[in-house]
């Protein structure tokens, strides 16, 4: 299939719910041949969607497990105003590794001030942790790659992991598919067991592009249909995301102990939240 036949699957649920209403809108007025394109719409939309949501959801299991380790995954938004809002939730939450995309030069410099250590210090995509890494091994990526991303490996008491962030171009950019395979290539390049991989890609469940990653990173994605886009329109907040497009990814030596979403902090992304503990000893 041509990747751009991918580009309306990431749609699925506003296919759905304009399915549903001009189906149902055409079924009270007669008019059969409108009623039934729209419900075929939002039949093909639940099917493309179904796979997603049947995944099994982690068992409840209390986050005070020994190990357990709390990742946010967020896109501050490049013209955020409110960015204390997302110090102040940050530092409520004080979580053990902090991701974010489109970090401005002010919020670096705003966490750095109140304690917090980075790797990607220079960029809009940094990981924030409160120690230091142990060191950055950065694989290579050919010559004139698309693909932004940082990675360090850190010290936990349960032994060393490896934390990649990347924020991936909308799927409608002609770099989207080499960054897709980029993204393969690096993380394919460091241990996978206890590896950890947040984002904003940009991509939705229920795309042969997510199917396909979720299939080839050797990793297992632990949120699950958690729409975290759109979080402000036209300037105001929105409190219904449509579009799960910022995920976690993490190793088999992790098990999921809960994903939640954050709650609004200014930006056009909701945060996403994942407590994980270690699967063995």
């Amino acid at each position: 299939m041509h990747p751009w036949l991918d580009i309306p699957s990431h749609l699925a649920p506003i296919w759905l719910g304009v399915g549903l209403a001009l189906g149902g809108a055409a079924l009270l007025t007669g008019r059969r041949v409108a009623a039934s394109l729209g419900l075929a719409s939002a039949l093909s939309a639940s099917l493309l969607m179904a796979p997603e949501y049947q995944r099994p959801e982690p068992p409840a299991t209390a986050t005070e497990t020994p190990g357990a380790i709390k990742v946010i995954q967020l896109n501050a938004y490049r013209r955020n105003t409110n960015e204390a809002w997302v110090l102040d939730w940050v530092q409520r939450e004080d979580p053990d590794v902090l991701t974010v995309a489109e970090a401005s030069k002010g919020l670096r410099d705003a966490l750095r001030r109140r304690g917090w250590r980075t790797a990607g210090a220079h960029g809009p995509l940094v990981i924030f942790t409160r120690d230091r890494y142990l060191y950055m091994t950065r694989p290579k990526l050919p010559p004139r790659a698309q693909l932004t991303f940082v990675n360090a490996t850190y010290g936990t008491e349960t032994g060393p992991i490896e934390v990649f962030t990347t924020h991936l171009e909308w799927p409608t950019s002609r770099n989207y598919q080499s960054q897709l395979a980029d993204l393969r290539r690096v993380t394919a390049a460091r241990l996978h067991n206890r590896m950890i991989l947040t984002g904003d890609l940009n991509t939705t469940p229920w795309s042969a592009a997510m199917r396909a990653l979720d299939r080839d990173l050797g990793l297992t994605r632990r949120d699950r249909a958690l729409a975290t886009w759109p979080a402000r329109v036209m300037g105001r907040r929105w409190p219904w995301p449509i579009l799960p497009i910022d995920h976690v990814y993490a190793g088999p030596d992790w098990r999921t102990l809960s994903v939640t979403r954050g709650p609004y902090v200014g930006s056009d992304h909701y945060p996403v939240v994942v407590v994980l503990a270690p699967a063995r000893s």
